[in-house]
């Protein structure tokens, strides 16, 4: 901050976060620390680079202005970030009442009787925040929100198939196909008992097979192939 007789402004260097194709701004502030109305106006070194508003202006006593600087768009970035761009605020005792409208040239043109206070103000590029990492929120260290999805997913699975298994028409079904396999174990236990039984019989009588030994394995077949579509 810079201390004068008149003023005192804030910042004394001008930092701009430079991006490529944008504008971009940063704000002074001037305050009156004496009881006089205060003229300021604002010079630089480059004027087609920055737009200043206000340029020029008064300063009521005892009372603050902000001034807003704009740099325009730039096309390229120094690879230094350096600047040689200065700025330069003039700053003079005004009349009583005045307004802008009375500031002139001549006001802050140094000369016998007249006193002119000056302030340079330096340019600084800065590099432009970095955006924050994409991180889940929320989510644990060492797991992923992948993971996390699956496991819900997984969760939910688990609550709808407990919540639907009470229920009569499930438990029904289920011990109606209970009872089916039952059923169809013990007839294929019976009917290979019976295979048995006959061979022993085909074996005793010479070694031929009988037409009742074909059906058997037959039907021992169909009995096999329904267990395994019913399991």
């Amino acid at each position: 901050m810079s201390t004068g007789e008149l003023l005192s402004i804030e910042p004394l260097e001008l930092k701009f976060a430079l991006e490529l194709k944008k504008q971009i701004s940063c704000s002074l502030q001037v305050s009156n620390k004496t009881e006089n109305h205060v003229a300021f106006k604002v010079k630089t070194t480059n004027p087609k680079k920055y737009c200043v508003r206000p340029n020029t202006g008064i300063v009521l006593p005892r009372s603050t202005c902000d001034i807003i600087v704009t740099m325009q768009a730039q096309k390229e970035v120094p690879s230094d970030l350096q600047c040689k761009d200065k700025f330069l605020l003039q700053s003079v005792v005004a009349s009583p009442g005045a307004t802008p409208k009375d500031i002139t040239p001549e006001m802050f043109t140094k000369e016998e009787g007249r006193v002119v206070e000056e302030c340079k103000l330096r340019v600084l590029y800065v590099s432009p925040p970095r955006p924050p990492s994409p991180v889940a929120e929320g989510s644990d260290e060492g797991s992923s929100p992948k993971t996390t999805a699956m496991e819900n997913g997984s969760e939910v699975t688990r609550m709808f198939v407990d919540s639907h298994e009470n229920s009569p028409e499930v438990r029904s079904l289920i011990s109606k196909l209970t009872e089916e396999k039952s059923a169809a174990i013990q007839q294929g236990s019976k009917l290979r008992q019976e295979l048995l039984l006959l061979r022993r019989d085909s074996n005793k009588s010479g070694g031929g097979v009988s037409i009742v030994f074909i059906i058997v394995i037959g039907l021992l077949g169909a009995v096999l192939g329904y267990l395994m579509k019913r399991t």
